[in-house]
């Protein structure tokens, strides 16, 4: 039920993120004239059996194209996580928006052994091309994270086994976090990604930056915990660039005062809420110029109970 309202919910102030809104045009004057000629051509002009197949054939080749990429985005959703997700006194919401098909950016949402493990990255370049490191990445970090239990350790073993690979890896930027849902406290490991803001019940605001340099960057490169407490009415924003540096049609980014502002909604709104009313306030902020990157946004948010 949550995940179909959420599906639902993505419409966004009556327009779908990841889309630009339908450019119209208008005929030149002399159309009419031309539209008639084509028609009188067309009259005259012999079909042409061979042509009409070739046609047919790259019409049902683009529309299996656009049919596999499409459940190829659905496999790499699914994969990231449930879109909502409640625990004990905790709530997580989450959502990919990629600019072609299939996303860079990535979100990971999982339970182990009793605390609940959250991340969000970015494979550098968009598409396809980055989509398909995903679920290496994504493989990875379930593994060494419950092999190793550290933040830090299993993104050092990540960078290490990147780097030990013959294939040329791209750039990765990921935030790995560990959630006790007993205490509140938060174990994460910053790899070069935008730091997660946390958002305190006063209003105050901290950055989540412990941690190291890009995954695949730096051979033997170190990385170091950080710590920190979501305490009741506390909400944690993980983003991706894509949402900071999302532009309007005068070139201005979005940037992270304007994040801030859209997620401090009431004390006690839903974390699937505060979801809502950033993206869509980076929808609307980029008006009519059609999105450059992919966006991630994850929100983990403590309750009042």
């Amino acid at each position: 039920m949550q995940e179909a309202g959420l599906e639902t919910a993505l419409q966004i102030r009556g327009r779908s993120l990841g889309r630009g809104e339908d450019r119209g045009w208008a005929f030149p004057v002399s159309t009419p004239c031309r539209l008639k000629l084509s028609a009188a051509r067309a009259e005259v002009t012999p079909a042409d059996p061979a042509l009409e197949d070739q046609v047919a054939d790259l019409r049902r080749d683009y529309n299996d194209l656009r049919r596999v990429m499409y459940e190829a985005a659905q496999v790499q959703r699914r994969l990231c996580g449930p879109r909502y997700l409640r625990w004990e006194s905790f709530e997580i919401a989450s959502e990919i928006f990629p600019v072609r098909h299939v996303s860079g950016d990535f979100i990971s949402v999982f339970e182990l052994e009793g605390d609940l493990v959250f991340a969000i990255g970015d494979i550098a370049g968009k598409g396809l091309s980055a989509a398909m490191w995903f679920t290496h990445i994504l493989g990875l970090l379930r593994m060494q994270i419950t092999a190793l239990e550290s933040p830090a350790a299993a993104l050092s073993a990540i960078n290490r086994d990147l780097l030990q690979t013959s294939l040329e890896f791209p750039l990765t930027s990921l935030l790995l976090g560990k959630l006790n849902v007993s205490s509140g406290e938060i174990t994460y490991c910053n790899a070069g990604h935008p730091p997660a803001l946390l958002l305190r019940r006063d209003g105050s605001a901290d950055q989540l930056c412990d941690g190291g340099p890009l995954l695949g960057a730096i051979a033997g490169a170190s990385f170091a915990n950080g710590k920190t407490t979501l305490r009741q009415g506390d909400t944690l924003l993980g983003y991706s660039d894509g949402i900071a540096e999302c532009r309007n049609p005068a070139g201005s980014d979005f940037g992270v005062e304007r994040l801030l502002l859209a997620a401090q909604l009431p004390c006690g709104s839903a974390a699937s809420s505060i979801l809502f009313s950033v993206l869509g306030a980076a929808e609307d902020f980029a008006g009519s110029r059609t999105r450059e990157d992919d966006m991630a946004l994850i929100v983990v948010r403590r309750t009042n109970d």
